[in-house]
């Protein structure tokens, strides 16, 4: 397809995203994401919520009432939007989600984040062991783009990283309360992981991009179509277990003598998750869900293979001690729990 031009565009075309839906606006990342938005000022922020959510939403932001069920009220509350973000929990329908993505593309909505968020679906290690997620996944995109009016926008962040350092033992291998730690492997595969403000500050630059270049002579890589059906990387930081292991010793004041430390065999703990899995255990899911991402195939480091759009981005550089402070807070109420 030939690139298009701003110059080109009939008279009228605002060459800017100006009205944007989201869906998740009170959850986890979703929270953050409406957070950046708001604070850049560029843009009409909607949220889209089932009737009786119990969210509490920021000042600033419309609040529209949809139903899964009826895609003429999914229609009209994306009437008039630039863009759909979609920020669900992992457990909900994906019929919902595809419901979603339809209703976008009747109303015209030429921007769409899918429920993307995460790890890179796109490494081939990803999608052969975790085919039940990557597969859904592509589905989702496959639909975008076969309804020929949206184009989809991922940005992988790699694991939260306060939410899964805070978490269960099961996730970034933390129990605080027990000052125990288990390692995979010997615990130094290097992993890409971003923190939720990070996050919601890339999702926010990327909208903040102009969708189309001026003219020919406009080589600015900051070009929303640039992206368009494709993937663009961010990362807060690129550390292993051991490394989060040391940032919590120097916030708690602990030595190596105070943790009770263990080794598992990555491989083996995935089997083990597995199993739990197709038992119903839905923690088994979570737990071969993380351990994947610290195989020695580099699978959850994408720094290295694809390189980060940090700097496009103009994302600040976090301080890794903070963020482990902020997470170990976490932990003392849960917050982190899957």
């Amino acid at each position: 397809m030939a690139q298009a031009y701003a110059k080109s565009q009939p008279s009228g075309f605002q060459n800017h995203i100006k009205n944007i839906a989201v869906v998740g606006a009170g959850g986890n990342v979703g929270s953050y994401i409406v957070a950046a938005l708001l604070a850049n000022g560029l843009h009409t922020i909607t949220a889209l919520t089932r009737p009786g959510s119990t969210s509490v939403l920021p000042p600033g932001i419309t609040t529209k009432h949809i139903d899964y069920t009826s895609q003429p009220s999914l229609v009209s509350a994306l009437q008039g939007q630039d863009a759909l973000i979609i920020t669900m929990a992992a457990t909900a329908p994906p019929d919902q989600e595809a419901a979603l993505i339809r209703a976008a593309a009747e109303a015209g909505v030429r921007w769409v984040m899918p429920n993307e968020w995460g790890q890179d679906s796109s490494h081939p290690g990803l999608r052969q062991d975790l085919a039940i997620l990557t597969a859904r996944l592509e589905k989702t995109r496959q639909l975008i783009e076969e309804l020929g009016v949206s184009h989809w926008l991922v940005i992988p962040s790699g694991f939260w990283y306060e939410y899964s350092l805070a978490g269960s033992e099961w996730q970034y291998g933390f129990d605080f309360a027990e000052r125990r730690v288990t390692f995979y492997g010997d615990g130094t595969q290097k992993i890409n992981t971003s923190t939720w403000p990070q996050v919601g500050r890339a999702v926010a630059a990327l909208l903040a991009f102009k969708i189309l270049p001026d003219d020919e002579d406009d080589q600015s890589e900051a070009v929303l179509s640039r992206f368009q059906n494709q993937r663009c990387y961010m990362s807060s930081f690129r550390v292993s277990q051991k490394d989060m292991w040391e940032s919590a010793m120097r916030v708690t004041g602990t030595k190596e003598s105070d943790w009770t430390v263990s080794y598992e065999d990555v491989h083996e703990r995935f089997q083990n998750g597995l199993e739990k899995f197709q038992k119903g255990n839905m923690e088994g899911f979570a737990q071969l869900l993380y351990v994947r991402t610290f195989f020695p195939d580099g699978a959850g480091e994408y720094e290295t293979s694809k390189g980060l759009h940090n700097e496009l981005l103009g994302l600040p550089q976090e301080d890794f001690d903070e963020c482990t402070k902020r997470a170990i807070e976490m932990a003392k109420t849960s917050a982190g729990t899957y």
